[in-house]
């Protein structure tokens, strides 16, 4: 008779492996949630309507306040929303999200797991980081006031304000920060000029003889002698230039706690709208990012799947993506939100008037196109 002997050894070490799997498990679930890891998470961050209000201050001081303020120059009424957008970061140049967080990230569609370094670069601190976001975004408010002003035909102004003078440069113990250049050897830098013109004047000039450098220094206009020294294969002063506008009305944006520039093309659209007639979004719930240059042109942004998914949940129809975007753009658009790649502020421009109007909108641009 054949007999089968018990196995209890074999079921015990089963169990056994058993509990050590689930044990090992609770353990690294611990330790995941706890852990820090080397990225940061990017989110869909608030909404702001650029033809809208915002509150500011809390409790019984607290009111709404339009976001764009115009003083000196008509306006008209709005409707509607152009909406710019922003991106919350979890995570700080010292404190981490979580492996957990950064898990159900990736599994989220509005959220985007990056390494710190690409928030903060090694050696910067939070602090450093927000300063230069917060100067980022006046650089950027001014570049859309401009912007909207020339698009309209309304002359503007420049001046060129020194920001740096470079250690051991050509300009350095003669042109010094704060100075601004009014000519470069004869040629009038006062209107409609850039740091772009400067430099060609410089390159031209070349680096054999002294160059003549027209500035005003606490209200009084003064000429210097600079050598230009070949830097990279490129005559150069030494000096970095601010452009400052001299405005004929004035625009005073109202937004707290949001730093960087994509925001840029949505202020330009927004000063639009108000300073001309008609609504320029037909009413429509639109929204929108990407820098903006003086001239219009409209640059890259990062975050754009947070802000697609952000201008959805916004309640927003149509958006309008830097064209420079598009790659990003492509497989991640929400249903039910149309999007037109833009590169001018011109075109921006252009787009809103035919969805306004009501006809086909085939002919825009998309990122898809």
């Amino acid at each position: 008779m054949t007999r089968f002997a018990p196995e209890p050894r074999r079921r015990s070490r089963s169990r056994t492996v058993g509990w050590v799997l689930v044990v090992g498990a609770v353990v690294l679930a611990i330790v995941a949630s706890v852990l820090p890891s080397p990225y940061v998470i990017e989110l869909p961050g608030p909404v702001f309507n650029t033809i809208g209000t915002q509150q500011q201050g809390t409790g019984k001081d607290a009111k709404q306040v339009e976001l764009i303020q115009i003083d000196g120059r008509k306006t008209y009424p709005t409707s509607g929303a152009l909406d710019m957008l922003t991106v919350s970061v979890e995570g700080t140049a010292t404190q981490r999200p979580a492996w957990t967080s950064v898990i159900r990230a990736l599994f989220t569609k509005s959220q985007a797991v990056v390494p710190a370094s690409a928030i903060y670069p090694p050696g910067t601190t939070t602090e450093q980081v927000n300063q230069q976001d917060a100067a980022d975004m006046t650089n950027s408010q001014q570049s859309a006031v401009a912007a909207a002003m020339i698009q309209q035909g309304i002359r503007v102004p420049t001046r060129l304000e020194v920001g740096t003078v470079g250690q051991g440069t050509a300009a350095q113990g003669t042109i010094r920060k704060g100075d601004v250049i009014t000519a470069f050897d004869g040629t009038s830098l006062t209107t409609d000029a850039d740091a772009t013109t400067l430099r060609d004047l410089v390159a031209k000039h070349g680096t054999t003889s002294p160059a003549t450098v027209t500035i005003t220094r606490d209200g009084t206009s003064r000429d210097v002698q600079v050598t230009p020294r070949e830097q990279s294969g490129t005559p150069l002063l030494g000096v970095g230039v601010v452009e400052r506008y001299d405005f004929p009305f004035d625009v005073s944006i109202k937004l707290q706690d949001v730093g960087g520039p994509s925001a840029g093309m949505m202020f330009a659209l927004g000063i639009i709208d108000e300073i001309t007639p008609g609504e320029l979004n037909g009413g429509k719930h639109v929204a929108g990012t990407g820098t903006i240059t003086a001239d219009g042109q409209v640059g890259p942004i990062g975050g754009i799947r947070q802000k697609l998914y952000g201008a959805k949940a916004a309640g927003a129809t149509v958006f309008l993506a830097p064209a420079s975007n598009c790659d990003e753009v492509v497989g991640h658009v929400p249903d039910g939100l149309d999007v037109y790649a833009v590169k001018t502020l011109d075109q921006a421009v252009t787009d809103l008037q035919t969805v306004a109007s009501g006809k086909s909108t085939a002919g825009l641009a998309t990122c898809g196109s």
